[in-house]
């Protein structure tokens, strides 16, 4: 059975029910799957799990959340080696145009070793058709 870490931000609640339905598709495919917020989560969530996402709302065009979030994931980088490849997909909320924030996140995944397979940027609220993207990107996690 394969394992999946979904580690989430959130304070308005968009981005904690984005990772819950994430957690349901991977859930619908077998995987063991463990949702928490940044604030509880450990490096041991990450490792142990065989695909992991991410989730932050973005703090403006370029940065996601930088108290906790951003932190969290800088820990990361000097484990390159234990990231290798591993599967991992980011999704977002912003409020503006510009979500030029994501790429900036995907490439500084990659930096660290992971392989980003899929990501999604909400504009404000997630629609229907997002939140049925979400579900599918969970189920991408177990494959």
């Amino acid at each position: 059975m394969k394992k999946v870490s979904i580690i989430y931000w959130s304070c308005g609640g968009n981005i904690e029910a984005l990772a819950n339905v994430m957690a349901d598709g991977a859930r619908e495919q077998g995987a063991e799957v463990i949702v928490k917020h940044v604030a509880d989560a450990t490096i041991e969530d990450v490792l142990e799990a065989d695909s992991i996402a991410f989730g932050s709302p973005a703090v403006d065009s370029t940065k996601i959340e930088q108290e906790e979030m951003k932190p969290f994931l800088e820990q990361l980088k000097d484990l390159n080696k234990q990231n290798k490849n591993k599967n991992c997909i980011l999704f977002a909320t912003y409020g503006w145009i510009e979500d030029t924030f994501m790429e900036i996140w995907k490439d500084e995944m990659t930096s660290y070793g992971f392989n980003v397979i899929g990501d999604l940027a909400v504009k404000d609220s997630p629609t229907k058709k997002q939140t049925n993207l979400i579900k599918k990107l969970g189920e991408e996690l177990v494959k």
